[in-house]
C-alpha cells in the first residue's frame, strides 16, 4: 500500500486557523514533466500552505499563509512512501528520471527539508525541488536545498509592485532579503540551477518588466531560463496569457542576457503513471497538477477502468471540473473551510 496520511473526523488547527484534515499523499505519479522527464513527486507540506498567493497558481489561492518553517510530517513516513511508489512502478515498467519535491505549497517551509532531501539521494534517482525562492534569505534554508541535485527557482518580477501584484507575498517578505539570497544560493550551489517565470498578460509582461528580471537572472548564471505561461486553470479566472508576440519578445529579451532559454509553455502530454489504484492515482495527482480530460482518460485506459471512477469523485466532491484555453481540467476539490482570505 502507499503510505497515506488517514483522514480523521475532527477539525485540526493550523496556526491557530481551523480546517478539516484530508486524506493525503505524501508521493504521487510518476507524471511527465516538461524539464524533468518522467518524474516521481514528493508532497511534503499541506494543501496550499504557502509563502506567496500566485494570482495564477494551479492549485488554488493560499489557505494558510506562513513563512514560519516547521515539522509537517515525519520524513520516514514520506520516504516510505517514496519507496512503495517505486516499488509499485518497477511492476509496472514505468519510467522515474527523477523524485521532485513539487508539493501543494511551499516546500521549503518544512523544516525537515535536509533530512528528507538526504534520505531520497539515497535511492540513486536525482533529486529535483521546485520552490519559490522566498525563504531563501534564511540560512538553514541555503543549506537544505544545497542537497538537492536539480533546484528550480520562480522569479516573476524583480520590481517590487510588480512581484506583490502578481506572487502576492507574505506581508513580511521582503524582495531585496529574497534576490540577495538567491544570489548567494546561486553562487554556492553545485548542483544544476534553473529558474522559471510565468508570464501574466497585462501584470509582468512590459518590456521595461522583462528587462529587469532578466537582468537579475543573468546574475545567477543558471543552467536554463524557462518563460512560461498558465497552461491550466489559475486561482484567478482573471489570469490570462500574453499574447504570442509578446511571449516572443519575451524569449529576445531573455535572450539577449542569458545563455540558454527555452519556452515552458507546451502540454506535458498524457503519460501519467498507473500504479495499482486508479482512485488514490487521480487523487493524489489532480491535488498538485491537475489534469487535461486527455490525460484522466488515458490513465483510466492504462488501468483497465471506466469513467465512472470519475463520475462517483466528482458527484462525492472530491473532484471538480475547470475549463481553461478551451480545454477541460480535473482538480482535487478540497473543502469550503478550508479556505480563507489571507492579509497580504
Amino acid at each position: 500500500m502507499i503510505a497515506i496520511r488517514k483522514a480523521v473526523k475532527r477539525k485540526t488547527s493550523l496556526w491557530g486557523i481551523t480546517m478539516n484534515a484530508t486524506v493525503f499523499q505524501y508521493s504521487f505519479g510518476p507524471v511527465p514533466s516538461r524539464r524533468l522527464g518522467k518524474s516521481l513527486g514528493i508532497n511534503n507540506i499541506p494543501s496550499k500552505v504557502c509563502t506567496y498567493s500566485c494570482l495564477y497558481c494551479q492549485v488554488g489561492r493560499t489557505t494558510a499563509m506562513t513563512t514560519d518553517r516547521r515539522i509537517f510530517y515525519h520524513p520516514e513516513e514520506i520516504f516510505r512512501s517514496v519507496q512503495e511508489r517505486l516499488a509499485k512502478t518497477k511492476e509496472t515498467a514505468e519510467k522515474v528520471d527523477y523524485l521532485a519535491f513539487v508539493p501543494d505549497g511551499e516546500p521549503t517551509l518544512d523544516i525537515n527539508l535536509v533530512d528528507e532531501l538526504t534520505m531520497m539521494k539515497s535511492l540513486g534517482i536525482p533529486v529535483g525541488v521546485i520552490t519559490n525562492g522566498s525563504l531563501l534569505w534564511r540560512r538553514d534554508v541555503i543549506e537544505a536545498l544545497a542537497e538537492a541535485d536539480w533546484v528550480s527557482l520562480k522569479i516573476d518580477a524583480v520590481d517590487e509592485r510588480i512581484w506583490r501584484r502578481i506572487d502576492r507575498p507574505h506581508k513580511t517578505l521582503k524582495l531585496p532579503s529574497i534576490l540577495a539570497g538567491m544570489e548567494e544560493f546561486a553562487g554556492a550551489f553545485a548542483g544544476k540551477l534553473v529558474t522559471e517565470t510565468m508570464l501574466v498578460e497585462g501584470i509582468n509582461d512590459s518590456e521595461p518588466c522583462l528587462a529587469k528580471t532578466a537582468e537579475f537572472i543573468q546574475s545567477l548564471k543558471p543552467s536554463a531560463a524557462y518563460l512560461s505561461i498558465p497552461t491550466r486553470p489559475p486561482a484567478l479566472q482573471l489570469v490570462c496569457a500574453p499574447d504570442e508576440e509578446t511571449v516572443n519578445r519575451a524569449y529576445r529579451i531573455f535572450a539577449d542576457r542569458l545563455e540558454h532559454v527555452e519556452y515552458l509553455i507546451g502540454y506535458e502530454g498524457d503519460a501519467f503513471a498507473f500504479t495499482g489504484d486508479i482512485q488514490k492515482d487521480l487523487l493524489s495527482i489532480t491535488a498538485v497538477h491537475p489534469m487535461r480530460r486527455e490525460a484522466v482518460d488515458a490513465l483510466i485506459a492504462k488501468a483497465g477502468a471506466s469513467w465512472a471512477i470519475v463520475e462517483k469523485l466528482l458527484a462525492n466532491g472530491e473532484l471538480t471540473e475547470a475549463r481553461h484555453e478551451g480545454h477541460l481540467f480535473y482538480l482535487r476539490k478540497f473543502s469550503k473551510n478550508q479556505i480563507f482570505d489571507n492579509a497580504y
